[in-house]
């Protein structure tokens, strides 16, 4: 390199001397013959000049291309596709039967009220807005709920439910260096990206059973019990991204049984409350249920779902603690990871919420929304079941999609039958055979389910 450049000086300076006359090479100037044809021709001497070759190569040279989003890069591909029948089953929100996005009327009523009250922009502490983690962490745990009562929950505003579980996942490195995260497999595919940024080892505990398109409850009980005592164990509260399939009450009772034996650490993400089956309380119940045996344990919340506030980036994570002193130590430490990371909150989802939570005729209106989203889902559900049963004849017992809940469907599809879903019929959908049913309609369920009957028997 060092050799090129000389070389390139030593050819300019050459090809400048023939043009220009006699180049006269100074201790630290530069002087020419001909003044007629020099344009320093008044300037006695340029001192320190230095000819450098400029070579152009970055810095970054280094950096390779990430790899698309297996979720977002599903729309990316959907918005380039011109044909007719195209379904864009990828991401996770809520589209209307006309398959448009939809904005909560009480959302819309609530923005109202704002902007005529004039609130400020001011920011907000580092915990985000008082009202609106009082009004969280009730509508979690319930307001007469011990854990409130005594104060031993640790709350704070999040960037949605990913921030949340971040500030979470660094609060696990820094004060339990060396524990483990179960992840179920499989799981939300950025689960295990915010450990892996955070430092944060995890493993993976079986919950899915391909055979059975249900449940592998053996399993998962199995690999919880042979997991490190002290684990942190990652949980969907309600409506398992990316399967849909719960657990029983039943079945919640064991796993707390055999979490609480093994001394593990219970982390809840908590995406769809009042979303998956309608109703806030029986959407709870899990959490609620592990926090009644007095359990500590870590809960991450969003409601980008529950009150299509996708694009606000709200949400929380809270802590319960076993008293209440050790929830305010807690609280402390929380912060101190968000005021580096994102220094605090935005403002305008954590105000929508705490006014529609904290008036009971907004809360009444939201409730009935959430019914009506979540029962747009289930009419849809039911209408691409009766679809599967009707039009294919090979006698395959399609009931596992009755069986599942929330706004997702885990066909049982494999990658390259998902492909064929693409590539053929022009339903995008992530590789895992994960169809988003709020993204379909009543009026494609038909259409819909000819291409699931096509790539499940015909594709290979």
């Amino acid at each position: 390199m060092a050799s090129s450049i000389l070389s390139l000086a030593s050819a300019s300076l050459s090809s400048l001397e023939n043009k220009q006359g006699k180049l006269n090479l100074g201790s630290n100037c530069l002087s020419f013959d001909r003044d007629k044809n020099n344009p320093f021709a008044n300037t006695k001497s340029l001192s320190r000049i230095s000819m450098v070759a400029s070579v152009n190569v970055s810095r970054f040279e280094g950096i390779t291309m990430a790899p698309p989003d297996p979720i977002l890069g599903v729309s990316e591909a959907f918005k380039a596709d011109t044909h007719g029948n195209k379904l864009n089953l990828g991401v996770g929100a809520y589209r209307t039967e006309e398959l448009q996005p939809y904005v909560l009327d009480v959302v819309k009523k609530v923005e109202k009220h704002m902007l005529e009250r004039g609130d400020n922009k001011e920011y907000l502490p580092i915990e985000g807005l008082a009202a609106f983690n009082k009004a969280t962490a009730e509508l979690l745990f319930g307001a007469d709920n011990p854990v409130i009562k005594q104060q031993r929950v640790a709350t704070i505003q999040g960037l949605s439910g990913t921030g949340s579980l971040r500030v979470a996942a660094t609060l696990i490195e820094r004060y339990f260096p060396g524990a483990k995260v179960l992840i179920s497999s499989p799981t939300w595919g950025n689960h295990k990206n915010i450990f892996n940024d955070a430092r944060v080892p995890w493993s993976e505990y079986r919950y899915y059973d391909p055979k059975t398109v249900g449940l592998d409850f053996e399993g998962m009980m199995s690999d919880i019990k042979a997991a490190p005592e002290g684990s942190f164990v990652l949980l969907h509260g309600c409506a398992h991204n990316p399967t849909g399939i719960d657990p029983t009450p039943e079945q919640w009772e064991k796993i707390a049984d055999v979490i609480q034996e093994k001394n593990h650490i219970p982390f809840f993400d908590v995406a769809y409350q009042g979303f998956a089956s309608g109703s806030l309380d029986a959407d709870a119940a899990s959490v609620r249920l592990f926090a009644a045996r007095g359990l500590e344990l870590l809960v991450a919340q969003s409601y980008s779902k529950n009150l299509g506030l996708y694009a606000e980036r709200i949400g929380a994570i809270n802590i319960v603690c076993s008293s209440a002193d050790a929830a305010t130590r807690v609280k402390s430490q929380l912060k101190r990871i968000a005021r580096p990371m994102y220094s605090n909150p935005p403002v305008h989802g954590a105000r929508i919420v705490a006014n529609i939570v904290g008036d009971p005729a907004l809360f009444n209106e939201w409730k009935a929304e959430m019914e009506m989203m979540a029962g747009r889902i289930k009419n849809v559900r039911q209408k691409l079941y009766d679809s599967l049963s009707a039009k294919d004849r090979s006698g395959k017992d399609w009931s596992f999609i009755l069986e599942q809940i929330g706004m997702f469907s885990f066909t049982g599809l494999s990658k390259v039958q998902s492909d064929n879903m693409t590539d053929k019929w022009h339903v995008y959908m992530t590789k895992d055979g994960r169809i988003s049913l709020a993204g379909l309609s009543l009026a494609k369920c038909e259409y819909l389910a000819d291409a699931i009957i096509d790539s499940f028997h015909n594709v290979r």
